[in-house]
């Protein structure tokens, strides 16, 4: 499996945000959101392939019951069921980020971390046409998103550029089993501070008008934007 990085930090985003967490980071996505903030993991996809047996010998550096699979996409990986179970025989707890468009088929997870892509992530097709169709045809899916809600605890992570990204997340919502509001949460896009400032107060008055979570990235506040955290 090829692995982009291993690291032990806090969570910063969503319902488990502030518990201390090793991070298992694979390379590799089926998607190419214009603002990833993991390109290494995606647009350019780097790291070297690791064994199961490496990945467990690298966490077991750290006395830590959360674990988070993350990307890129985690889930287009062939041996993540088999790292899910491994991790699950040590009795860790397992987030799995992921974009919802690769059904789950049984694998082993506490926490469903999924992250729905709007159409302010396609990328431009001056940047990249070939990805940019290929982006806006698969980056939605929701009969496998709905797989998710349906067999695991789940929390919906949506990146909102701007107000009218409501619109497409409630229509989404009217197409998925019922979801409580306060497993729908709300996260503004950026990776600097300023930004998040910016698009932050109008955030929450959406999530207070709406009864949605908001959702901050603790890590981008604690450390700025960098690997490793």
């Amino acid at each position: 499996m090829r692995i982009a990085e291993i690291f032990h930090s806090i969570q910063g985003e969503g319902l488990l945000a502030g518990v201390p967490s090793i991070f298992i980071r694979t390379s590799g996505c089926n998607l190419r959101c214009h603002w990833c903030d993991t390109p290494y993991a995606s647009w350019k996809p780097e790291g070297p392939e690791m064994s199961i047996e490496e990945i467990l010998k690298k966490i077991s550096e750290w006395n830590c019951h959360h674990i988070v699979l993350t990307g890129g996409e985690p889930m287009i990986a062939p041996d993540l069921p088999e790292l899910a179970t491994a991790l699950k025989k040590q009795k860790k707890h397992i987030t799995i980020e992921t974009a919802g468009t690769i059904p789950p088929n049984g694998i082993p997870c506490d926490l469903a971390s999924l992250s729905p892509k709007l159409t302010n992530s396609t990328p431009s097709a001056e940047r990249d046409p070939a990805w940019a169709k290929k982006h806006e045809a698969n980056r939605l899916q929701p009969e496998v998103i709905s797989d998710w809600i349906r067999n695991y605890n789940f929390q919906l992570k949506f990146v909102v550029s701007s107000e009218n990204d409501l619109v497409e997340i409630k229509s989404l919502l009217l197409n998925l089993p019922p979801v409580p509001f306060h497993q729908v949460l709300l996260m503004p896009e950026g990776t600097d501070v300023k930004t998040l400032a910016t698009r932050t107060p109008w955030l929450v008055e959406i999530c207070q008008r709406e009864g949605f979570r908001f959702c901050p990235r603790l890590h981008i506040e604690f450390f700025g934007h960098k690997r490793g955290t």
